[in-house]
């Protein structure tokens, strides 16, 4: 060979190098995110997991994808957008805020990791063997949004301590939830000598009525127990809370910015940072199994003093005092 001809091929051969190179890079990892309701409701919230992903070194368009799917507040819808991204062969999947959707997505796949954000206990329902190791696919986070529904009809109680009776809103269609804080709330309003009223909705048709009928119950106050039907309606049931002058109390901030009078719960946008920690460690190469179910332990009380002087509440002075932040 030539030495003109092998200097030509010689850097023909280098010229080739960064295409090579560049084919061989791994590809962008891709997170298969599962709201429970819609995009705009939840801003804040994937603004704190994106948060959370970002302190394990994870920034969304940088070094990973997140295809975002979005529920819209109806579980029927679950199956078919899980099915949808298990055709993406996404990385991880997160299904922040539904115990329908992490159920779902358990019964999709056994291979590919599952991060849940819920308030029902995950060992009961089947999610993972235990709190301290999971054992399967499946780890998440876990609220207190249901082990501490007793403690709103007390604090509804503390507004209006000589009053003898109230109302808790629970969707019967979803019992995983509705069951144990029918539970815990019947038994707090036994301790208090209190009489409480169950009522139910599974719809937004529902909504009115059953404040209605609370309403001409006269009952001093309402506990809305947790639910993604609920969460999705949050504006709604503020609106109508007070529409029919009915102290309510909710678990997030949310209700309470929308004109409700109340709201006592774990800080979600905590447990959604939590969930894109646990997302990016599992992308890094940590094993769901032996990663514990974390726990929630901050929690929030939230007051709307515009609210309570348009419903005639007075508000003491120990529970202002004692709110994360009032309203006005």
């Amino acid at each position: 060979m030539k030495r003109r001809e092998f200097i030509a091929l010689v850097g023909s051969a280098t010229a080739a190098l960064p295409v090579v190179t560049r084919a061989q890079q791994p590809a962008m990892p891709v997170i298969g995110f599962l709201g429970s309701e819609s995009s705009t409701l939840w801003a804040n919230l994937v603004r704190a997991f994106n948060q959370g992903l970002g302190e394990t070194g994870y920034v969304e368009g940088r070094n990973v994808a997140i295809e975002y799917r979005w529920a819209e507040g109806q579980n029927d819808r679950v199956p078919a957008l899980m099915a949808d991204l298990m055709r993406l062969q996404v990385s991880v999947i997160a299904v922040p805020g539904s115990t329908p959707a992490a159920m779902a997505a358990k019964a999709e796949t056994t291979t590919i990791p599952i991060v849940f954000i819920i308030a029902t206990d995950p060992v009961q329902v089947g999610l993972v063997a235990s709190l301290n190791r999971p054992g399967g696919n499946l780890t998440g986070v876990v609220t207190l949004n249901v082990e501490i529904a007793p403690k709103r009809l007390e604090l509804l109680h503390e507004l209006f301590p000589t009053a003898t009776s109230f109302a808790l809103l629970v969707n019967p269609t979803h019992p995983a939830l509705a069951e144990p804080v029918m539970r815990g709330v019947q038994a707090e309003a036994r301790t208090l000598g209190i009489e409480l009223h169950l009522l139910h909705a599974s719809s937004d048709s529902d909504f009115d009525s059953a404040l209605a009928t609370a309403a001409r119950l006269r009952v001093a106050g309402l506990v809305v127990g947790p639910d993604t039907l609920f969460n999705s309606r949050i504006g709604q049931l503020a609106a109508l809370s007070v529409r029919h002058a009915l102290p309510t109390i909710y678990q997030w901030r949310e209700f309470v910015a929308a004109g409700g009078l109340l709201s006592y719960g774990s800080s979600i946008s905590d447990a959604f940072r939590l969930g894109g920690v646990y997302t990016g460690r599992i992308l890094k190469g940590d094993k769901p199994a032996d990663l514990p179910v974390q726990q929630t332990t901050k929690i929030e009380l939230f007051i709307n003093l515009k609210t309570a002087k348009a419903l005639g509440v007075d508000m003491p002075a120990t529970l202002l005092a004692r709110a994360d932040e009032v309203i006005e």
